[in-house]
């Protein structure tokens, strides 16, 4: 599965989900700067990584969404191609508006950074193909705007369609809602897709959960074998 990961001024996390890639699922990764106007060869996944893409100016993401690489961003995506943001890059999906939403800042009006539980909500797309409904992972979070918002129409639609795939749980009892959320997001939303299946968005960082002597927990790694295991299997 060939990869690119955009990297913007101000990403952090770039370097990690390279890592994180390369060593679990054995595969190259292109680290591409976002004044590139298209991506070495034809990626199968694009990566927009966590941090603070041009330091947060305006809105978390603004920026960053409207950066030259965006442009083939969009052409990768509307081709079929997997496309993810993780933090940071969620953000910037919402900003581009190839995720409905925007991430707002947390309850608390405090950065939080911590680890955090997650349930699996759907499998039916790419990204969660290989993990179970209901499974709780735990990755760490790391945001200042991680709250997901959506207007009351809107987010019924989401929430009807089957869009929502992560939400924050409790790992004792596996409930999942907006009391578990460290954030406040609403219904305790951790991560969406677009209709297609192709765009996933998430809060959490999968990428700080895949070296267990570094962040202590590995849950990354399934995340990651998740996705190659649809990919290579052909299931979408």
């Amino acid at each position: 599965m060939k990869t690119a990961v955009v990297v913007f001024p101000g990403s952090n996390c770039d370097r990690d989900v390279q890592r994180a890639i390369s060593e679990t699922l054995r595969t190259s990764v292109d680290m591409v700067w976002h004044e590139e106007k298209e991506f070495p060869g034809h990626p199968d996944l694009v990566v927009l990584p966590g941090g603070f893409s041009y330091g947060d100016y305006l809105r978390g993401g603004a920026m960053a969404a409207r950066s030259p690489i965006i442009k083939a961003v969009r052409a990768h995506a509307a081709s079929g191609g997997l496309l993810l943001g993780i933090c940071n890059g969620f953000q910037v999906l919402t900003e581009a508006r190839l995720l409905p939403g925007a991430l707002i800042p947390n309850t608390s009006l405090t950065f939080i950074c911590k680890p955090c539980y997650i349930r699996v909500e759907k499998t039916d797309n790419p990204f969660t193909y290989g993990l179970k409904e209901g499974e709780v992972l735990q990755f760490p979070i790391a945001h200042h705007e991680g709250l997901f918002f959506l207007p009351p129409k809107e987010l019924k639609e989401l929430e009807d369609s089957g869009r929502v795939v992560f939400r924050y749980a409790d790992p004792a009892t596996g409930k999942a809602g907006v009391e578990y959320a460290p954030n406040g997001a609403l219904n305790g939303i951790a991560g969406i897709r677009n209709e297609r299946g192709n765009i996933l968005g998430l809060m959490p960082h999968p990428e700080r959960a895949t070296v267990a002597q570094l962040n202590g927990g590995t849950d990354g790694v399934k995340f990651w074998k998740s996705l190659e295991k649809a990919f290579v299997g052909g299931a979408f």
